[in-house]
């Protein structure tokens, strides 16, 4: 049935054809076309052809029912069952066209009404309850035609405005993304120059130096070497202490706490304020200096979503595996499963994505399917890439 209803929906002329025809019909009934009065033949065709054109031009198309009815009022003394294509076209135009253009073909079928009531005598033939009957109908088939028509043309309207919300909402919802993934992308980039940069450069013109004396005088090449082992040194410290300090005058001198670690998990796990189980799997080996404060950052990043979104009585599990070349840690809750929401657009996500994929790791984040959410990060051991 829906493949019929989407190949009707591509053919609206077979439609409507289909609907001319059934107009037709109803003008003429089951008696044969010769057997009735011809000068209803030209009327019946003229007031069906109009219905075939009634999406592509329904000004148009209501414009010349109303004329073919117009000519029927004058010609014929009684109305016809095709008088329906006008209510017909009448609906196509509340429905097509804004409201101050089918109020007027409104007004003009109203009126219609009550020049054929006229011409046709009923007020003089009839007795007044069936003329106010008769009235009464002609009145009550436009304004449900209109009522109808109009009536899904708002509906269409609203719910195109919904259409246009909902893809705005997520370009607006894309962009925010792209710029908190450009904004840590730029901090990080920040941090890396601040601390390797110079201390490289000394490091390399201390090399330079080493490789260019060595063979002339050795001293001056082990001191140059010396003093490249020391700036490294410095240079690991200071990255250390920079990764450390957020960049916000507000948090003052705790940012120059020590950088924390895998190490520093338990007081983190202690001062979730929910409870948090812990499990760690494998023989724990050395990660790269900003790898270790990123699995921190991450369990923290992910219990702060837990509070926020888990829901009263959440309760969740940090489960950290050393492998031979990887460590992978697990946050995982049985809350509502709407964790990743974090801060309302997923920045906080965005943010663990790229101190991950920094190292060369990955990120995946989802609900669970018995019910919560889970984040896991994989980070390589050793150096970053």
């Amino acid at each position: 049935m829906h493949g019929l209803y989407g190949w009707l929906r591509r053919h609206p002329k077979v439609v409507d054809g289909a609907t001319a025809l059934l107009v037709v019909c109803c003008g003429f009934g089951v008696v044969p076309i010769w057997r009735r009065d011809m000068v209803l033949l030209p009327l019946v065709v003229a007031l069906a052809v109009p219905v075939v054109f009634r999406r592509t031009y329904p000004v148009a198309a209501f414009a010349a029912g109303l004329a073919v009815g117009a000519v029927q009022v004058l010609v014929v003394p009684w109305p016809t069952s095709a008088d329906v294509s006008i209510m017909i076209l009448l609906y196509t135009l509340a429905a097509c066209r804004p409201r101050r253009t089918s109020v007027l073909g409104l007004l003009a079928c109203l009126l219609g009404a009550m020049i054929a009531c006229l011409h046709w005598g009923v007020f003089d033939h009839a007795r007044p309850a069936t003329a106010l009957t008769f009235l009464g109908l002609l009145i009550a088939l436009p304004l449900l035609a209109w009522l109808g028509g109009d009536s899904v043309r708002w509906r269409r309207g609203y719910y195109t405005a919904l259409e246009e919300r909902a893809r705005r909402l997520e370009s607006e919802r894309d962009a925010l993304a792209q710029v908190a993934a450009a904004a840590e992308r730029a901090r990080i980039a920040r941090e890396l120059h601040d601390v390797v940069a110079h201390h490289v450069s000394v490091m390399v013109v201390q090399a330079d130096g080493a490789a260019f004396v060595l063979e002339q005088s050795p001293e001056k090449a082990g001191a140059a070497l010396t003093a490249i082992s020391r700036t490294g040194r410095q240079a690991l410290a200071e990255m250390r202490r920079l990764l450390g300090v957020l960049r916000s005058p507000e948090q003052g001198a705790a940012d120059l706490a020590p950088v924390p670690g895998t190490g520093d998990l338990g007081p983190l796990l202690e001062q979730a304020g929910i409870p948090v189980t812990f499990s760690q799997d494998g023989r724990p080996r050395p990660l790269a200096e900003g790898a270790d404060l990123t699995v921190y950052r991450i369990v923290q990043e992910a219990l702060t979503n837990v509070r926020k979104h888990g829901g009263h009585g959440v309760a969740a599990a940090v489960a950290l595996r050393h492998g031979q070349d990887r460590v992978t840690v697990t946050i995982s809750d049985d809350g509502r499963g709407a964790a990743a929401a974090d801060d309302g657009a997923g920045h906080g996500l965005a943010g663990m994505r790229e101190r991950v994929e920094l190292y060369g790791g990955q990120v995946t984040a989802g609900p669970r399917p018995g019910g919560g959410y889970q984040v896991t990060a994989t980070l390589p051991v050793g150096e970053p890439r």
